[in-house]
């Protein structure tokens, strides 16, 4: 019997080899990951008694009623968009922009701290509900769009079905189908 060669692994394996660009930069995020709690962990350095926090290089003062309540709020903030940012860009499915809503309420509570706002968690809505009202339907035709094609439905039934007047309930059954 003549016994076809079968192909080397070496090539299937050069192949899969990941460059020195992705190895650095997967380096890099692992890294931020593995800094988080240690970063989110650093309010508890600041000064508990004061809000003015003096060094022979600078002079920081604050509103809130102490250093330590201020780090408190900014490492509550930094550290979700960091690894919101970071959830964001290596994020391969097609449902990633979504994640700018949260990432844009906490940018917008980050921005309330660093401008020493009192009313914290208060504000940013206003600024999040118009960039809701452009990505959640954004994304739900992408999804509507995506379910049509793999159901092999052509753009006219997908229309009809939009059209059907159905239930508060029958609605959420289809959401779930």
């Amino acid at each position: 019997m003549n016994k076809p060669h079968n192909k080397s692994t070496r090539e299937r394996l050069k192949f899969r080899q990941p460059d020195k660009k992705s190895l650095i930069q997967g380096g890099i995020i692992v890294f931020i990951m593995a800094v988080t709690p240690f970063i989110y962990y650093s309010y508890e350095s600041f000064p508990d008694n004061t809000q003015v926090w003096e060094t022979f290089l600078f002079k920081f003062t604050t509103k809130f009623p102490s250093l330590y309540q201020y780090a408190w709020f900014l490492t509550g903030k930094v550290i979700p968009v960091i690894l919101l940012l970071i959830w964001f860009f290596t994020c391969k499915h097609w449902w990633h922009w979504i994640i700018l809503v949260p990432l844009s309420m906490y940018v917008f509570q980050l921005f309330n701290i660093l401008k020493q706002n009192f009313d914290v968690d208060e504000v940013e809505i206003v600024y999040v509900i118009p960039i809701m009202m452009i990505l959640v339907p954004f994304v739900y035709l992408i999804r509507a769009k995506l379910f049509s094609q793999m159901r092999a439905d052509d753009l006219k039934s997908f229309e009809e079905e939009l059209l059907q007047r159905r239930s508060f309930w029958q609605q959420i059954k289809d959401l779930f189908r």
